[in-house]
């Protein structure tokens, strides 16, 4: 094991590490919840994509080149994580690790830290306490990052008065960020929303303080009479029925932690029971394209402990070919949190598209992007291939909304 002090730098190849890596911070702090936090920067020391700022809200990067593991210590004083640095971008050049003071903590410091460490595997070990400290309420640790095409582990120890707040302002976040951080609420990871853009994209909601999700409400909106373009060629085939508008159905396939699987949707009028088992209700089935809110599903999240998983799909009821004409957005909103985007903008043909996974990963809400869209193939439904893909393990047979 390598002990290093603060400001000592070495070449991983040097200290024998090779990735994947595997990092830990111990942080105990018996006066206030402390925030440990990744930032992946740019070599201009920017955090240019947010993404790669992996912390409670976020718990992966693209392509999971990072990940942290929060789990076995709720009061934010541990984290491990997952460092893939082959994955990770060329235009990812520092990882800077970070632990911050929760912003509801009051007059509590980084003062008042326990014995505390990063380490990497059973290599590198740099240790810190609250003696290093006075009144910073925010500190960086230390950094992975490359040099001459190599990547090398530096100590830092350096703090911030500001918090958290102070940190996302020293990396270049976004003002909506920094000021999430320094009320204390859920960051946002932009202006305004979260929006998963690519399949595999997640994000982890957390309740914070162990406070209930409350109502989570899963809204799917489109555009029911988009423009209709000249009915020659190509566009004539794309368009059909404009006179009768679109009807998307929003539905979902859950499985509850008792291993109970079902299913909620229109189809059938399978509405559900928020009060209840399964706690998901479908609010009502938008026909007439007149009901400018779309179509609502609603997950009882104070009884989240009783759902493993929430597999939330559309299909294409009529009206539509494609989802490239819908225009459809489902939007996944939990009070005081940024609402979390995903977005029906791919596919071809295929009626039914799976649009969100959320699942209950040892109390906290994780939401992933699965854009995945089905054709019936043969006598097999959409729905049929749908449930066989993701494991649910229902029985199918045509249904009807009459």
């Amino acid at each position: 094991m390598h002990s290093f002090s603060r400001g000592q730098k070495g070449k991983l190849s040097d200290l024998g590490c090779s990735t994947p890596l595997t990092v830990l911070v111990t942080l105990p702090s018996p006066q206030a919840s402390v925030d440990i936090a990744c930032f992946g920067l740019d070599a201009n020391d920017t955090l240019a994509d947010e993404r790669y700022m992996v912390f409670f809200h976020q718990r992966a990067s693209p392509a999971n080149a990072i990940s942290v593991d929060l789990s076995g210590d709720p009061s934010g004083a541990g984290a491990r994580f997952a460092i893939d640095l082959d994955a990770l971008p060329a235009s990812i050049a520092r990882l800077v690790f970070t632990a911050a003071i929760d912003a509801a903590a009051g007059m509590a410091t980084m003062r008042s830290i326990g014995a505390s460490a990063i380490s990497i595997g059973e290599t590198v070990r740099f240790a810190f306490s609250g003696a290093d400290f006075t009144a910073e309420k925010a500190i960086i640790i230390a950094e992975l990052y490359r040099r001459d095409g190599q990547w090398r582990f530096g100590a830092v120890g350096q703090g911030f008065k500001g918090g958290l707040a102070a940190l996302l302002t020293h990396f270049g976040g976004t003002e909506a960020l920094a000021a999430a951080a320094a009320v204390g609420a859920p960051a946002p990871l932009s202006l305004s929303k979260v929006t998963l853009e690519k399949r595999g994209d997640k994000v982890a909601l957390d309740k914070r303080s162990g406070r209930s999700y409350g109502r989570i409400r899963v809204n799917l909106n489109w555009n029911q009479r988009p423009a209709l373009a000249p009915k020659t060629g190509f566009f004539e085939k794309l368009i059909k029925q404009p006179d009768k508008g679109i009807d998307l159905d929003l539905a979902c396939l859950f499985e509850l932690a008792d291993g109970s699987p079902g299913l909620v949707q229109a189809l059938g009028k399978q509405w559900g029971n928020y009060a209840q088992r399964p706690f998901i209700v479908l609010e009502g089935d938008d026909r007439s394209g007149s009901v400018a809110s779309g179509e609502n599903l609603f997950i009882n999240g104070d009884q989240f402990d009783q759902i493993k998983r929430a597999l939330i799909f559309a299909f294409i009821y009529e009206g539509a070919p494609n989802w490239g004409a819908t225009d459809g957005v489902v939007t996944i909103e939990i009070a005081g949190q940024a609402p979390v985007e995903v977005r029906l903008d791919q596919g071809a043909n295929q009626p039914l598209c799976a649009i969100a996974l959320i699942e209950n990963h040892g109390g906290t809400l994780q939401v992933t992007k699965l854009a995945d869209y089905f054709a019936q193939q043969g006598s097999t439904s959409v729905h049929q291939l749908l449930d066989t893909k993701y494991g649910f393990g229902l029985r199918w047979k045509t249904g009807s909304k009459d």
